[in-house]
């Protein structure tokens, strides 16, 4: 069996920076009230639930969850790193296409702490200890927060094979400025100019000013998955389609290349993508809008690549285009994008589905892309996990 999949309802609150927020159940809970409100649905319609968090002891979905109700359905915490909010709706859908369950929720949150990620375990290896050895091989720098070394040093390997020039990513991150003041759930909806991101304190001398990484903060987001019949039987909108969803971990050549760009996930995100354009039927040039993970301006130049918007080496060009902005052949990051937004982990994947839904309904207001009909998605998290979808107006 293979049913429809289709969005009924999507719930969002503003992202908040660490120490500012109310507590990760009350997040959790009310993007899951905003959810049922927009699909017009009753939380006792709800037949299963997956919840996203990575910064938290185990069940803290249930708890965010109690506060909606009990009913006593299954639910599932789940932790893919930055790609769990969008791991959490891939499940959602999967249950929902497999016929297993007829209405899903899938909702995720984060309660963050400032400053750099890392490990809550002292006394045991890191899930990313390969990553990070090839990391100290091919970058150093150990000085630096991982995730800089990470993505910066991906973005230096393709400032070297390519000569990508520093004024590119800040003029990446300028443009996901611009996008944001019209978000009123974004963290940071000041306009900034590619000369404010280039004066911003460097990171790394060269390769990364403070502007270019995206901010930890705390939020919550939620969708209402459901098939067909579950929709006309109730009354709800079937506007937006899951038309394709791929979820891929790291290949060989994550590591055998010994190349940073890889090391970040290129090649997991290329092959997410081409199966989740084989699915839905569609090519990267039947798409208008897109949400990315551009947890560094670095990324988002690396995702236009690897989602096959452009050749490899041809995305300096392609942001020279304006062809990732509105006027161009793709609206990336119509939300303002991790940058401006802010990147709650758990939550992260789910906003994403919230933006594009009310692209593809025409209800993104003063963020609107014209003639929004195919929408992709793409969430990545570094260990592995990334999750490539597709979605189309019914």
């Amino acid at each position: 069996m293979s049913n429809k999949v289709f969005v009924a309802g999507v719930g969002m609150i503003p992202f908040k920076k660490p120490g500012t927020s109310e507590t990760y159940d009350v997040m959790g809970e009310q993007a899951i009230r905003l959810a049922l409100a927009d699909a017009g649905l009753d939380f006792s319609a709800v037949q299963q639930a997956y919840a996203g968090y990575v910064y938290g002891d185990s069940t803290c979905g249930q708890k965010a969850l109690y506060r909606v109700g009990m009913t006593g359905i299954p639910l599932i915490n789940v932790n893919n790193n930055c790609a769990t909010g969008s791991s959490a709706l891939y499940l959602a859908r999967q249950a929902v296409q497999s016929g297993a369950a007829d209405c899903v929720l899938a909702f995720g949150f984060e309660q963050m702490n400032p400053g750099a990620l890392k490990s809550a375990w002292t006394d045991r290896a890191p899930a990313t200890e390969r990553a990070l050895k090839l990391t100290n091989e091919l970058v150093g720098m150990p000085d630096l927060p991982t995730a800089i070394r990470q993505f910066a040093g991906a973005g230096y390997a393709h400032m070297q094979k390519y000569g990508t020039k520093l004024e590119t990513f800040a003029a990446i991150r300028a443009k996901a400025s611009r996008h944001a003041a019209h978000n009123p759930l974004a963290l940071f909806r000041n306009e900034l100019s590619v000369d404010d991101v280039m004066a911003a304190p460097m990171l790394w001398d060269g390769v990364i000013t403070r502007l270019m990484a995206c901010p930890p903060t705390c939020g919550g987001a939620a969708a209402i998955i459901v098939s067909e019949a579950f929709a006309k039987k109730h009354g709800l909108r079937t506007d937006v389609l899951i038309a394709g969803q791929s979820l891929t971990t790291d290949l060989p050549s994550t590591y055998d290349a010994k190349d940073m760009i890889r090391v970040v996930g290129f090649d997991m995100t290329r092959l997410a993508a081409q199966q989740a354009y084989e699915q839905a039927g569609i090519g990267p040039q039947d798409v208008q809008v897109i949400e990315l993970h551009d947890c560094f301006a670095q990324n988002e130049l690396l995702t236009y690549e690897g989602l096959g918007l452009c050749a490899e080496g041809g995305a300096e060009q392609f942001v020279r285009d304006g062809d990732n902005t509105y006027g161009g052949k793709w609206v990336t990051n119509p939300s303002g994008g991790l940058l401006s937004k802010g990147h709650p982990l758990g939550a992260t994947g789910l906003a994403q589905c919230y933006e594009l839904t009310h692209q593809l309904r025409g209800s993104a207001e003063a963020r609107q892309v014209e003639g929004a009909r195919v929408g992709v998605q793409h969430n990545l998290g570094l260990g592995g996990a990334c999750v490539v979808t597709v979605y189309q107006k019914n």
